[in-house]
């Protein structure tokens, strides 16, 4: 059913966070600058937790802690863990928390990229960390050798508190997000759903390919124009292929996905990328979610193959 505001005033707040912005958009009329307060530690949580680019995080004391022993954790953290094993699980181990040695290997983090680094963690055997990692109620242990990174879902889980601490103080109707990661609370003051633009797989400029129209679900994408190394004349994502302990060799040039929690969006589409466009359509199909794929044509174009009501399957859309 449609809801209008008869009153409360637009509020568009924004910060900093994990090396990148977040930003909330609302109406009301409760005090702003708490709110702003409230979000800010909200992400800042999130960030102190799980970052590989601080040392003294949660996550990292998780990485640096002996094989077998029991490690306490804040419970926001264990949250994540736990549903970053699931979809490594329920996605055959395309999405593996455990690459944080191949990540730091190409110089995706803190560390500079190190040709024996590169080396070490391709040779690796590396079992999926849904087979070596224990949880219980707040607590962590590895039964193997891993080194964890959570960038592929961090930061939906971060839109997620942006969500939650918003819900929190009474306001149900919001748009948040973190780099183009994005959660609707409700609808527009006008009743309409909230409008997201879906980006072209460009380098060096962002555009919109088409619109999406979301009410009480979160959508992120993840792609190979953002973030990436050159080597030999070849561009490389920072996508990781968890059985190569590499970066992926080929992949579409993004991955679109809309689920009920930007967590799970975010740890999707990044499985998708994993998977490619016929194993991941039918994967989505089987868990019930919405995805788009836009592929590279060889002649510079770009095309897409959806699933879901929101992605049917699709035409080609404009060259890029």
């Amino acid at each position: 059913m449609s809801k209008m505001f008869t009153d409360g005033n637009r509020v568009a707040l924004n910060g900093a966070t994990m090396g990148t912005r977040w930003s909330a958009l609302f109406f009301t009329n409760t005090d702003t600058p708490a709110l702003h307060r409230a979000l800010q530690a909200a992400v800042d949580e999130v960030d102190s937790q799980m970052s590989t680019w601080k040392p003294d995080s949660d996550l990292m004391r998780l990485n640096a802690a002996p094989q077998g022993e029991w490690v306490a954790l804040p419970a926001h953290l264990c949250r994540v863990l736990r549903l970053g094993l699931e979809i490594g699980r329920a996605s055959g181990g395309a999405f593996d928390i455990g690459m944080g040695d191949s990540v730091a290997a190409w110089g995706f983090g803190p560390e500079t990229a190190s040709a024996a680094a590169i080396h070490a963690a391709a040779s690796t055997e590396r079992p999926p960390a849904f087979t070596t990692l224990e949880l219980a109620e707040r607590r962590i242990r590895k039964t193997a050798p891993i080194r964890l990174d959570l960038n592929g879902i961090a930061k939906g889980y971060g839109v997620d508190r942006l969500a939650e601490t918003l819900l929190a103080h009474g306001i149900r109707d919001a748009l948040v997000g973190i780099d183009g990661e994005m959660r609707a609370l409700g609808l527009r003051p006008d009743g309409e759903a909230w409008t997201i633009a879906i980006e072209a797989p460009e380098t060096g400029r962002r555009s919109p390919q088409s619109l999406l129209a979301l009410q009480d679900a979160a959508v992120a994408t993840s792609g190979d124009y953002r973030h990436w190394v050159e080597t030999h004349g070849r561009r490389l994502s920072h996508t990781m292929d968890p059985q190569r302990g590499m970066p992926l060799a080929s992949s579409p040039a993004s991955v679109t996905v809309v689920a009920r929690s930007c967590a799970e969006a975010d740890a999707w589409a990044t499985a998708l990328m994993v998977l490619g466009p016929d194993r991941g359509i039918a994967l989505a199909r089987e868990h019930g979610f919405d995805a788009l794929f836009l592929m590279r044509g060889a002649e510079g174009g770009v095309t897409a193959q959806g699933t879901g009501g929101l992605f049917p399957a699709a035409p080609p859309l404009h060259a890029s």
